[in-house]
């Protein structure tokens, strides 16, 4: 008898112990939150703290005294010579195929670097900095990204099909900032990239080398005196065949023009051309001419586009 009164009473103080462990818990939590909240406030605090000295002291504040998300770009007084720092980047596309240079083409001003990549390629942000537009242009770049970086440049990511990131959002080196496309005024897909200093359109390749998957160095001196001349040798050194920019570069006299580069053909679009019309002329097919540019049967094909037939 007694036996068992023990065993009731060892139980009964075991139920009780247990009972009493999540309310003691529950009271240390109670007094923990207060003092989490705090030390959330405290790190937030100390995170926007680093953001705004960080920005303070990037060479992105000597430069620019406004920050807006209304216009693509506004030109302003250019420093005669400025030094950004190419260090922590990287490259916008793992593409190495450059289709269209930067500066005259086609009787107008080109002022980025035209790269192959394919619907749904992923598209990254080139260097440290904020998203400053992110917005759809019909006529013009369709859907593109604007960045603001705090080496000084700002870049532009042109015809994309896709956008990944916000208006005012921070974003670092490589992050994913769209997908790839054909939209907006665009003959076919690829990234229109333009890098620009005080919004002033400075040739991409005077920084980035896409067929290496580089920069061309830590820094790049920008001068005023000298950015002429060394934009031309950066496209002869960086940029696409000389043969097939020159087909692209001239007027409609040459229109229809056949240009090899390689084992690689391509024709330029004339007025009225159809793709049964390109085909028959450079026996070929029309599946592979489609093939060969990623397109389909039915796009209609437009004055002055190049397109590949073997």
């Amino acid at each position: 008898m007694q036996f068992k009164k023990t065993i009731k009473t060892l139980a009964l103080t075991a139920v009780m112990a247990l009972a009493t462990v999540p309310a003691a818990a529950q009271d240390l939590l109670a007094r923990q939150a207060p003092v989490d909240k705090k030390l959330k406030a405290v790190d937030t605090l100390a995170l926007r703290e680093l953001i705004q000295r960080e920005q303070a002291g990037a060479p992105s504040a000597q430069l620019y005294k406004d920050w807006n998300n209304r216009y693509a770009h506004r030109a302003t007084e250019l420093p005669d010579s400025f030094s950004i720092n190419l260090k922590h980047f990287c490259m916008p596309t793992s593409s190495r195929i450059i289709t269209s240079n930067f500066g005259s083409r086609w009787g107008r001003m080109h002022k980025g670097l035209d790269i192959k990549v394919y619907i749904g390629d992923t598209i990254r942000a080139a260097f440290d900095g904020k998203v400053r537009i992110v917005r759809y242009e019909a006529n013009g770049y369709g859907n593109y990204v604007v960045i603001r970086h705090n080496n000084g440049l700002e870049t532009i990511y042109g015809h994309m099909s896709k956008h990944l990131v916000a208006e005012n959002e921070h974003v670092r080196a490589g992050d994913p900032i769209g997908l790839g496309g054909n939209t907006g005024r665009s003959t076919g897909s690829h990234l229109h990239f333009e890098t620009r200093l005080c919004g002033v359109a400075l040739n991409p390749a005077l920084m980035f080398d896409f067929r290496n998957q580089d920069v061309t160095g830590d820094t790049y001196l920008f001068r005023k005196e000298s950015y002429n001349r060394e934009s031309l040798a950066a496209t002869r050194q960086r940029g696409k065949n000389d043969d097939l920019a020159a087909a692209n570069d001239n007027n409609s006299n040459n229109i229809g023009d056949n240009v090899e580069s390689g084992d690689v053909r391509y024709h330029k679009v004339a007025k009225g051309e159809t793709l049964a019309a390109i085909a028959r002329k450079r026996g070929t097919t029309i599946d592979k001419i489609c093939k060969l540019n990623h397109i389909s049967k039915n796009m209609r094909v437009k004055p002055g586009q190049i397109l590949r037939y073997s």
